[in-house]
């Protein structure tokens, strides 16, 4: 079989199981592919095909035993600030350029005990902070369906990895957008899991109260099968939540009577009027299938950009001490005292917007303005977080635009943050409320794709899978793939 590197995980776990082909052949089209494209790309910082190759030998021998899962043989791309042990894992940053993880994380250890192949790790903003992985220090990821423009980010990486077939599906991590905005970007699937649903333990903090790994996967299927393996309760991670695990069955149950907010909020003047009326349409074709429209009003909403950015600016000020030099890492000697190791090793290690975070973090919580800043910000963020509660008992889900325009040009926002920063206006609301979200492709304008965020209650993401799902098989946007 040709063009292995193109199916989805349940394709080609009906391809292991049947014997068409073995794990071994599907991740060597899969590296074959990066070979072949990823100069273009730029989508991996380390390929680790010595790994894959090993992996897929041990899955074919679970196969051929008859104990393969969904994910036995399965090659995944991974965000370069998820540890794998013995692998390099740099958050694209030069300060942890050759930095080597001791541990893996909870996420992969998991990944393994399912069997996956592991190809390599992927690009991203360093640290995870920006929404157009140009923000790396090793290179600028392209957008697969148009190489002039970002895929979006800070798991730009992962999204362009899946959307141009390199992988069958890769994870990346959200903190205000960064798995949403990227799948929107690449035409892909992307999930922000509830706060608390999935280990944090072994990712490379940024934002400690925001971020979470999350799946990015081909079809809303692939990335549900994803996010079944990788969440749970870990006694690594004190935030996470013991919850029952979703039923995938349940994914193709009908949407006939289910509510669907829409909130006027995020319909907003500045969106892109293209990017307004396909998402809109989207939300009709829901409503055709069967679920009740609903506009309902979020004005808070207004606040959560700016919550958000105090809380973020806060918590890396706080997260990015431990970048010393003494412990790991980049290590500057050069000067003549401690102090001259730590300032010396930071300049030469953290790029231009890591360092404009941790000044105005440290500002935001310095004596005088923690109460101004970071405190009002925390006090905001419940009522925001009271105003989607009180919305969620009236419907079941929220759909809404993922961005207000289609992935833009590099270079295009780079040198101004804060037009930057309001790429992530659609989605912020989500992490700050610690909701779950997802981001599934609804169209295309000027030939870029297009996603549909649906938001649902903390804990719920069965509902906003239901929805995905019934939507994707009857629009099949999913199919389309960007011409390389």
């Amino acid at each position: 079989m040709s063009n292995l590197n193109q199916l989805t995980i349940e394709q080609a776990h009906q391809g292991l199981v049947k014997k068409e082909f073995s794990s071994k052949e599907l991740t060597q089209a899969c590296l074959d592919r990066i070979k072949q494209i990823d100069s273009k790309i730029e989508a991996f910082l380390t390929v680790t095909p010595d790994l894959a190759l090993k992996q897929a030998e041990e899955a074919d021998k679970q196969i051929k035993s008859g104990h393969a899962g969904f994910l036995t043989g399965i090659p995944l791309a991974i965000k370069d600030n998820i540890l794998i042990r013995d692998e390099k894992c740099t958050a694209a940053s030069k300060i942890l350029e050759n930095y080597v993880a001791a541990y893996n994380a909870t996420v992969i250890d998991k990944l393994e005990e399912a069997g996956v192949v592991f190809l390599g790790k992927t690009n991203l903003d360093e640290f995870g902070m920006g929404s157009s992985t140009e923000n790396s220090a090793f290179k600028k990821t392209k957008n697969p369906w148009d190489l002039s423009r970002v895929p979006g980010g800070s798991s730009g990486g992962s999204a362009a990895a899946v959307a141009s077939d390199e992988c069958l599906a890769a994870l990346g991590s959200d903190t205000g957008s960064s798995v949403r905005l990227p799948a929107s970007f690449c035409g892909v699937v992307g999930l922000l899991p509830t706060y608390g649903r999935v280990s944090r333990y072994g990712l490379i903090a940024m934002t400690s109260s925001l971020d979470q790994i999350g799946p990015l996967a081909k079809t809303v299927e692939d990335t549900a099968i994803l996010f079944q393996t990788v969440n749970g309760l870990d006694s690594h991670d004190s935030t996470t939540v013991k919850k029952p695990n979703i039923n995938l069955k349940n994914l193709e149950k009908d949407i006939k009577g289910l509510k669907v907010g829409v909130p006027k909020q995020f319909f907003i003047e500045g969106m892109d009027s293209k990017v307004e009326d396909t998402v809109k349409k989207a939300i009709k074709k829901l409503e055709e299938l069967g679920a009740k429209i609903v506009e309902v009003s979020l004005p808070l909403s207004k606040y959560a950009l700016a919550v958000y950015y105090i809380t973020v600016f806060s918590e890396v000020s706080t997260n990015l001490a431990r970048y010393d030099g003494i412990r790991y890492g980049l290590s500057d000697q050069s000067g003549k005292n401690l102090m001259d190791v730590y300032s010396k090793t930071k300049e030469g290690g953290f790029g231009d917007e890591v360092k404009r975070r941790i000044i105005l973090g440290t500002y935001a919580l310095s004596a005088g303005y923690y109460d101004q800043y970071y405190l009002q910000a925390q006090k905001l963020r419940y009522l925001i977080r009271e105003d989607f509660n009180k919305v969620f008992q009236s419907v079941d889900c929220l759909a809404t635009s993922v961005s207000p325009s289609v992935a833009f040009k590099l270079e295009e926002k780079f040198d101004d943050p804060l037009t930057m920063y309001l790429s992530d206006i659609f989605t912020v609301s989500a992490n700050i409320t610690g909701i779950t979200g997802i981001s599934i492709p609804c169209g295309f304008v000027d030939n870029l794709p297009v996603g549909l965020q649906l938001m649902g209650k903390s804990f719920d993401e069965e509902i906003i899978f239901r929805v995905a799902y019934n939507y994707e098989k009857s629009t099949n946007w999913f199919k389309n793939k960007p011409k390389l």
